[in-house]
């Protein structure tokens, strides 16, 4: 394999592909566009992320996203907000309409409500800080893939009142898969996420996506909660 050296200072291309169409295992992946004016964070979020999904390509400017996500139409882009050229809010009201199957996660350092409130109404599916935990960014682009919306765990109860009605979350069995609902009773019932991994043939990284995913969904803060929603519920 070849390795390309760029000298310290020397400008980075404002589009990188990473697309690997020759793999079986990479196209049945989501496919996903990287979008941040930080090298080192692009590579960062490509090593945590490409073992869950397709990383198509990586752009350092909103300009260059828009004309790349219009090539190559990702299934999902994670953005950053704050980019040259052109804003990752601004990027996300032209990409809106010309790409209705795609979806939006912006990642930012920004944890000023009113700013998620716009993202969310610009088109974004989900808005996450880069302080939160690596899982929780999984579970929003998956969240955001599946057809919902995400708003930051990390951001205070009051400050979630800017999700549009539509998108808060229910306390209801109704909005858990029927996985998501063998994973709760197991791990309800007192088995670790390896244990429910094995027991149902999955891996334990889809056992806390499951879990995490349901604990947003039913507004819940802690395990101790999501065990005693699931007693309330007599799953187990």
């Amino acid at each position: 394999m070849s390795t390309s050296i760029r000298a310290c200072g020397e400008p980075a291309p404002a589009a990188i592909n990473w697309n690997d169409p020759g793999t079986s295992r990479s196209a049945l992946r989501p496919r996903l566009l990287l979008a941040d004016d930080h090298d080192l964070l692009l590579e960062a979020f490509r090593r945590l992320l490409e073992h869950d999904f397709n990383i198509v390509g990586a752009v350092t400017d909103g300009e260059t996203l828009v004309e790349t996500a219009l090539s190559l139409r990702p299934d999902a882009v994670l953005c950053d907000i704050s980019m040259p050229r052109l804003s990752g809010l601004e990027a996300v009201r032209r990409l809106i309409d010309r790409l209705p199957g795609s979806r939006f996660i912006m990642l930012t350092m920004h944890s000023d409500p009113a700013l998620a409130a716009e993202a969310l109404q610009s088109g974004a599916s989900a808005y996450v800080l880069k302080t939160s935990p690596s899982w929780e960014l999984i579970l929003a682009i998956r969240t955001a893939l599946s057809g919902d919306r995400y708003f930051c765990h990390s951001l205070s109860p009051t400050e979630t009142a800017v999700l549009p009605p539509e998108a808060e979350p229910i306390g209801d069995l109704t909005r858990i898969s029927p996985r998501g609902r063998e994973v709760l009773k197991l791990l309800a019932g007192g088995r670790t996420m390896k244990e429910t991994a094995a027991r149902l043939g999955i891996t334990t990284r889809t056992v806390a996506f499951h879990k995490y995913r349901i604990m947003h969904q039913l507004s819940l803060r802690s395990s101790a909660e999501l065990i005693q929603f699931a007693v309330r519920r007599q799953l187990v």
